[in-house]
């Protein structure tokens, strides 16, 4: 059994291909019984973001997990294949190390995937499909991002998705306090997006869900108002910037609506900020002129230039992480040992019964304490030593020297005395 990880991530795969592989988080805990059912695949994680796809499998045959993800999302693997990125052992626990530290996000340093990868590890969990090896492994994970974040300076200065938004609607806008601001969902990244864009006192800022009693905390906390989301269409002309982060599987704002709002609004401009996989809102909506859309790539390219700051904290993270894999990896290979050890602390723990059992009869019986006491130590002793002296006289030629060196070692033994 062997840890093994697999995905696609915005280093090896456009957001086109990203989200035809993305999981709906609902559906999340049946796609890893669908994974683990018949299939050489015992333990298993997946971790679902904007910017990655990503399992992580406790398996014998790490190519069950390749074919079923195609299968599962009803692909050809000479669709994705050319996107997929395989992690054996070794690797596969060094890549979760980086990813936990934000060693592997578009925002090098960002937490937020930190807390992505303990829902996965708890979804994980209440699906039945984390054992021991890959519960051990998050919990290894987790520290680990921890000691990163808490000794270098990898989050010094972070530059968040929601940051480089803010960041792009003032290319647009010289003053955010001139502009109406409309959130489309009520997750993570859009309450993030409104505490950033709220520093800049934008005008108005509303929050539209499906579910408004799940919005209006976030409307509250910010000082703005609540919209259902089926509301969006007739009043989308009255926001200047657009933010829209939701999961559903189609795209939430169509080119013809946002034609009619633009119409309505005599063209003046929009900024369109999509940060969801799927997409929210329809590609061909980037092609009107009035119109700046910008998708998660578009923002990875912005705050590029600002992770120059965080560059040197790399190689003091990846020594560290070096270090966190070696002795994982060292805590795998004692288990192989665990039976081994079980069974010789059951064959001593026998023997010593069995002396113990003896001497107390010999008591009973009022033989003198002081040679029962010194019975028992022989017999126990002559019954620890017997295997290693009997395999010591039964080996020949080069077996018994190999056999010698290894009870020296194991007795601390030194033949020259």
């Amino acid at each position: 059994m062997q840890v093994f990880a697999l995905g696609i991530n915005h280093h090896t795969a456009p957001l086109d291909i990203r989200e035809q592989v993305a999981f709906d988080p609902a559906q999340l805990a049946q796609a890893l019984h669908d994974l683990v059912r018949g299939r050489p695949v015992r333990e298993a994680a997946i971790l679902s973001t904007c910017n990655r796809t990503e399992l992580y499998c406790a398996t014998t045959e790490p190519a069950a997990a390749i074919h079923w993800l195609a299968e599962y999302h009803a692909l050809s693997a000479r669709r994705i294949d050319p996107y997929l990125y395989q992690h054996p052992q070794k690797d596969a626990v060094r890549h979760m190390f980086r990813v936990a530290s934000g060693l592997d996000s578009m925002v090098l340093g960002e937490p937020q995937i930190l807390g992505q990868m303990k829902q996965a590890a708890r979804v994980a969990e209440e699906a039945g499909t984390l054992g021991t090896l890959l519960n051990k492994l998050f919990q290894r994970t987790f520290a680990v991002a921890k000691e990163v974040r808490s000794t270098t300076a990898i989050g010094a200065n972070i530059v968040s998705m929601a940051a480089a938004a803010v960041h792009l609607s003032e290319r647009i806008f010289e003053r955010l306090a001139d502009q109406s601001v409309l959130f489309i969902g009520a997750g993570e990244m859009i309450e993030l997006c409104a505490a950033h864009f709220s520093g800049g006192k934008p005008k108005r800022l509303t929050i539209a869900n499906r579910t408004p009693e799940r919005a209006r905390p976030i409307a509250e906390r910010f000082g703005g108002d609540v919209l259902r989301l089926d509301e969006v269409a007739e009043r989308l002309a009255d926001y200047d910037i657009v933010v829209s982060c939701t999961a559903s599987a189609l795209p939430i704002l169509g080119l013809g609506m946002v034609e009619r709002a633009l119409k309505a609004r005599r063209h003046r401009p929009m900024v369109m900020v999509d940060l969801a996989v799927p997409r929210d809102i329809e590609a061909e909506v980037g092609q009107l002129d009035d119109v700046f859309l910008y998708t998660l790539d578009d923002l990875g390219q912005i705050v590029e230039s600002g992770q120059e700051s965080r560059q040197a904290a790399i190689v003091d993270a990846e020594e560290i992480i070096t270090h966190r894999v070696d002795d994982f990896l060292h805590w795998m290979e004692s288990r192989e040992t665990v039976p081994i050890i079980r069974a010789l602390r059951d064959t001593a723990d026998r023997a010593r019964r069995h002396e113990l059992e003896h001497a107390l009869k010999l008591l009973q019986r009022g033989d003198d304490p002081v040679q029962v006491l010194d019975a028992l130590s022989k017999g126990l002793t002559n019954k620890l030593l017997h295997p290693p002296t009997q395999a010591l006289n039964l080996a020949e030629g080069a077996e018994r020297n190999e056999v010698a060196q290894v009870i020296a070692r194991i007795w601390h033994l030194n033949s020259e005395k």
